[in-house]
């Protein structure tokens, strides 16, 4: 079943069974990488004040053109990128409940998500991302990638707040 939200999948049952187990899960991403990694690491690639992708909006509520905070980084296990993560605000989310995410630095955003009760997530959408998508070719600078990739995101509501998580999930999610 296709998401209204521009290709975005609204239930997992079309997902690829070997990645199945990393898009579907409801909890903690970064829990569950450390589950499997000797060593887990955050490496911060950008954050600026950009133009969200055209299929963000929406979910975040703002005019399309409006700048939003993004913040991408690299999730590593045993050294090895496995995720590339995308996160957008809105510039009002940063003097709200939000304001420490300008200042996370390598730490994992997955850890104050999960670990503050306040904090409600909307259910998770899936795609196919291909070259043509921004996400796609931000992934592929950092990691030699196949034609395609699968992502997953969620809304994350703070103080009514929206905070838009994208995981883009790397060939070698596989082999941590």
């Amino acid at each position: 079943m296709l998401d209204s939200r521009q290709g975005w999948l609204a239930h997992p049952f079309s997902l690829p069974r070997s990645l199945r187990f990393w898009l579907s899960d409801h909890g903690s991403l970064t829990r569950r990488l450390k589950s499997r990694c000797t060593s887990f690491r955050v490496v911060p690639l950008e954050t600026r004040l950009a133009r969200a992708n055209a299929d963000e909006y929406a979910l975040l509520g703002v005019t399309p053109g409006t700048r939003v905070y993004v913040r991408e980084v690299l999730l590593l296990c045993n050294d090895v990128p496995v995720v590339f993560a995308h996160s957008v605000l809105p510039s009002a989310g940063l003097r709200g409940g939000w304001n420490g995410i300008t200042r996370l630095g390598s730490r994992s955003l997955g850890e104050a998500l999960f670990s503050d009760h306040r904090i409600e997530r909307q259910p998770l959408a899936y795609r196919r991302v291909r070259n043509d998508h921004p996400l796609y070719r931000a992934a592929a600078k950092q990691q030699a990638v196949t034609s395609s990739l699968w992502a997953r995101r969620s809304v994350f509501c703070l103080n009514r707040h929206p905070l838009l998580v994208t995981e883009v999930f790397l060939p070698a999610i596989d082999t941590p």
